[in-house]
């Protein structure tokens, strides 16, 4: 995985998402075998910041039916990002 691109997939966009982007943590769907260390080195090169930390977790698939048949949505990766108090992401920040 070299690309930066394919190790950060989408921003989580959610209420949860909004209360840790005033702390300074901001929230990405990444790629499921993407380290720590990959997720932070694409935040930096992608955004132009300095992250901290990053804390990852893996998010179980919900179960779901359609008519008569019962599955489940995908599982996916989710990484929280931190960086310093004076640096933001413009991006979500809608600058």
């Amino acid at each position: 995985m070299t690309q930066y691109e394919d190790i950060l997939i989408e921003p989580v966009l959610s209420e949860k998402a909004n209360q840790l982007r005033e702390e300074g943590k901001y929230v990405f769907k990444v790629a499921q075998k993407a380290t720590k260390t990959q997720i932070k080195e694409a935040v930096h090169k992608l955004f132009n910041v300095n992250p901290i930390s990053c804390t990852t977790m893996v998010v179980g698939g919900k179960p779901k039916r359609l008519r008569y048949r019962k599955g489940y949505t995908s599982t996916w990766k989710k990484a929280i990002v931190k960086l310093p108090k004076d640096e933001k992401i413009s991006i979500f920040e809608g600058v």
